[in-house]
C-alpha cells in the first residue's frame, strides 16, 4: 500500500475510512469473544476506534487488522488494569481468573442457543479452558487469521497454533462422547 502523505483531519479521516471502518465487524467480534458481553465489547471497540484515529497517520498501511488488535489487545489490558490493579502484579494469572469469571457472568442471550445441533458444540467449547476457547473463538468463529489470533492474544503465532489443535481434539472428544452417552 502507498504511504499517504496526508495531514490533519481530513487526511486522517481518509486514513481511518481506509483502514479502520472495514475493519469493525472483526473488531466487535473479537471484542466480544474477549469481554463475554456485548456492552464491554462496545466500550472495548470504541476505545480502540478513538486509539486507532490518533495513531492513524504513523499507521505504515501494512496488515491493518493486525495493527487494529494490538491496538485493542492494549486497550483491554490498561481498561483491566484500571478495573483491577493487581493485575500490576501478575497479569497472566489475573487475566486468566477475570477470563473464568466472566465466562461464569456470561448473559442468558449467549446461552439460548440452538438445542439439537449448538448446544452439543457450545456445550463442547464451554467445556474448554479459557486460553482454549479464545484461540477457537478468534480463529474458527470469528475467521482471524493465526497471526491476527497471536496479536490479540499477545502469543506467539506457534501456540496459538498448538491451543488450537489440542482444543479441536478436545472439542472432538467431547462431541464423542456426547454421542455416546445419547445411544
Amino acid at each position: 500500500m502507498a504511504v499517504h502523505e496526508h495531514q490533519g483531519p481530513v487526511g486522517q479521516d481518509a486514513r481511518f475510512n481506509e483502514y479502520v471502518v472495514p475493519e469493525l465487524e472483526v473488531l466487535y467480534r473479537v471484542a466480544y469473544s474477549i469481554t463475554r458481553n456485548k456492552a464491554d465489547a462496545e466500550d472495548l471497540v470504541q476505545d480502540t476506534l478513538l486509539r486507532a484515529y490518533r495513531a492513524v497517520e504513523r499507521f505504515d498501511g501494512r496488515y491493518p487488522r493486525a495493527w487494529l488488535l494490538t491496538i485493542m489487545r492494549n486497550a483491554q489490558i490498561n481498561r483491566v488494569r484500571r478495573k483491577r490493579p493487581e493485575l500490576m502484579h501478575d497479569p497472566d494469572e489475573t487475566m486468566a481468573r477475570m477470563a473464568d469469571e466472566s465466562a461464569d457472568a456470561a448473559d442468558a442471550e449467549t446461552q439460548i442457543i440452538d438445542q439439537t445441533l449448538a448446544a452439543p458444540i457450545e456445550n463442547a467449547l464451554n467445556s474448554l479452558p479459557e486460553k482454549f476457547r479464545s484461540v477457537v473463538e478468534l480463529v474458527d468463529i470469528n475467521e482471524l487469521s493465526y497471526k491476527e489470533a497471536a496479536d490479540a492474544l499477545g502469543i506467539p503465532v506457534g501456540t496459538v497454533m498448538s491451543r488450537l489443535h489440542r482444543a479441536r481434539r478436545n472439542i472432538r472428544q467431547h462431541l464423542e462422547l456426547s454421542s455416546i452417552e445419547d445411544e
